[in-house]
């Protein structure tokens, strides 16, 4: 019986043309498996006696010594083909891309305080001209409204049906977009009416949190360190981008805003009011904006939440903040911080 199982197990390795895949691993040279743009990699495979290996990162071909340059950030795929005679393994990684440099660090200075809705779940602010559009949540208490923003009046208010949650907007071509959080649905209305024209299911991304745009593509945020670009007359989501620091992925990228170039996005996180400075292309953290203060500088209830909603005026050149369920709205001026 002893002679019967040595000879299976020989005819098995025979058929599987050498060791388990489960025995190769990769190894990269970088500490933690964690590296930056202008790193080389020094790969290698453990326990690998075979005479070839083909390196891959994210499906293109690399070398073994492969320095780092413009590769998208974050979680990226790591791949070995390792052939053996005539049998093949493939070993996976997961390499992490960090940002080259740490954030700037900003603060702000108050230029006006407005009165601001604090029945109002804030999760969408943009304005166009003089006129503030606002998206609120919560099921029962979704809108999509115009706002003075001078006084505080809600101009239009058009309520989402109860079964849905709003979240993020952005205005584009004459229409207005909007998210809702987990019924991976988003609405599309004319801008001058808030007549609803259509809707847009969501594809790989499974949530609707942040929206803005560059004039050209959508930028949507899902609550994790992903923002993904759509198309703006499909609402095909073509990629997406992880936010990234030079130590660690940001999650929770809530609400966002195009300023000249970068995105600005709230995080949503109780223990500190921070907005984040991305870099649209690499998904990098160029800066960081401590809010600190401001939601004490509100009226205090029960139902006060967390910082969210960033708009930028363009004549102004002025940034307005606010956040879920605060009774002010913020006209601040970002600084460098000393």
């Amino acid at each position: 019986m002893k002679i019967f199982i040595s000879l299976l197990s020989a005819l098995v390795l025979l058929k599987c043309g050498g060791p388990s895949t489960s025995n190769f691993k990769i190894a990269t040279g970088m500490k933690a498996d964690k590296a930056k743009w202008g790193d080389t990699l020094q790969l290698k495979i453990k326990n690998n006696t075979s005479e070839k290996v083909s390196y891959f990162l994210n499906n293109t071909p690399i070398t073994s010594n492969h320095v780092l340059t413009n590769e998208p950030l974050g979680d990226q795929l790591l791949k070995a083909v390792i052939s053996s005679g005539e049998s093949t393994h493939e070993v996976e990684k997961t390499l992490r891309i960090l940002a080259t440099t740490p954030p700037l660090l900003y603060t702000y200075e108050i230029l006006n305080t407005y009165p601001h809705d604090k029945t109002a779940y804030t999760q969408g602010l943009e304005f166009s001209d003089e006129t503030l559009y606002e998206s609120t949540g919560l099921n029962g208490k979704s809108t999509l409204r115009t706002v003075n923003y001078k006084t505080g009046a809600i101009m239009e208010n058009k309520p989402l049906d109860e079964a849905y949650f709003g979240e993020g907007l952005t205005l584009l071509n004459e229409q207005i977009i909007q998210l809702t959080w987990k019924a991976q649905k988003g609405f599309v209305y004319d801008k001058a009416s808030l007549a609803m024209k259509k809707s847009f299911p969501y594809q790989e991304s499974k949530e609707g949190w942040g929206l803005c745009n560059d004039g050209q593509y959508l930028f949507k945020s899902d609550g994790t360190n992903r923002i993904w670009v759509l198309d703006p007359n499909t609402y095909e989501e073509l990629k997406s981008i992880q936010v990234m620091t030079h130590k660690s992925p940001v999650k929770n990228i809530n609400e966002l805003e195009w300023v000249e170039g970068k995105i600005y996005a709230n995080t949503y996180q109780f223990e500190k009011e921070v907005s984040v400075i991305i870099d649209p292309i690499s998904g990098a953290v160029e800066g960081v904006i401590d809010f600190s203060g401001l939601k004490e500088q509100v009226e205090q209830h029960a139902q006060l939440n967390v910082l969210n909603g960033i708009a930028y005026h363009k004549k102004r050149k002025t940034f307005f903040v606010t956040g879920k369920n605060w009774s002010k709205l913020f006209e601040v001026r970002i600084l460098p911080k000393k």
